[in-house]
């Protein structure tokens, strides 16, 4: 089973760009973020045309999150982050796939900081911790994949001291991940490639592309259940040099079968 996570960054501008890589990588899960297409202008019939059953959840002009799963329906279980009923971006959504429950997640910039988007940021990262620790406890085999927007330590970036003051890389982002990680997660593409910064977004600013100036900010994170299934994972950074890509190149991990736990009920949230 190979999932992808892949922050696409207006699917329907990039629309043609993310079928030549569904084709070509047939991927069997993928995470999509950054849709920036209100929920009825997704691109359902194009997807379903390349093999691809989807789920998702837009919004007008920025976020949004989708699942596909090639030649299947993904089982959606959740289309919000539980913890405040109050916000309405489009921005995390759980789905039921082959018996994995896999979550596509886009948390928050949280640029410029401080300020209230930082604010922001760590209060959806605080209520991803406390659904992921419920996650986690049920035993089943979860991946939550997506843009993270943390860097998580010095060794994801290219050497640089002009982030320093960005909110990816502040003490407190960085720390909730590390929490995040210390209730049993297995970061997955760190394990495969342990040393390296394996970046998943160059910015389209400064020729950071061409100076292979990257940050990894993309990850997928296992349960338990499944991370003992880990066989591979990588990034397909040739996607991002492109014409008309995303700033975000997929990544990815396979698992050895076996992998699928017991049945995931259906939710209505």
């Amino acid at each position: 089973m190979k999932i992808a996570t892949f922050n696409i960054n207006a699917i329907n501008k990039r629309l043609a760009s993310l079928l030549a890589w569904l084709h070509e990588a047939r991927p069997d899960v993928v995470c999509l973020q950054e849709l920036k297409a209100e929920t009825a202008d997704f691109p359902e019939a194009a997807i379903h045309d390349a093999g691809y059953g989807a789920v998702w959840i837009g919004q007008r002009s920025w976020n949004g999150v989708a699942i596909l799963a090639r030649g299947r329906a993904p089982v959606p279980t959740r289309r919000r982050l539980p913890g405040d009923a109050a916000d309405i971006q489009a921005r995390y959504i759980e789905a039921a796939v082959d018996g994995v429950l896999i979550a596509s997640l886009y948390l928050p910039n949280g640029n410029p900081q401080p300020g209230p988007k930082f604010d922001y940021k760590l209060a959806w990262f605080e209520r991803l911790i406390a659904h992921a620790a419920d996650l986690y406890a049920t035993g089943l085999p979860v991946v939550l994949a997506g843009d993270y927007n943390v860097v998580p330590t010095d060794a994801d970036i290219y050497r640089s001291r002009s982030w320093a003051d960005n909110a990816l890389l502040q003490p407190a982002s960085r720390d909730a991940f590390r929490r995040l990680l210390a209730q049993g997660w297995t970061d997955a593409v760190r394990t495969i490639h342990p040393v390296g910064p394996s970046p998943t977004f160059w910015d389209y600013k400064r020729d950071a592309w061409a100076r292979d100036a990257g940050l990894r900010l993309d990850h997928l994170l296992l349960s338990d259940a499944i991370a003992e299934h880990l066989q591979d994972a990588g990034v397909d950074r040739q996607v991002r040099g492109q014409d008309n890509a995303s700033d975000h190149a997929p990544a990815w991990i396979t698992l050895r079968p076996g992998a699928s736990g017991k049945q995931i009920r259906r939710s209505r949230t």
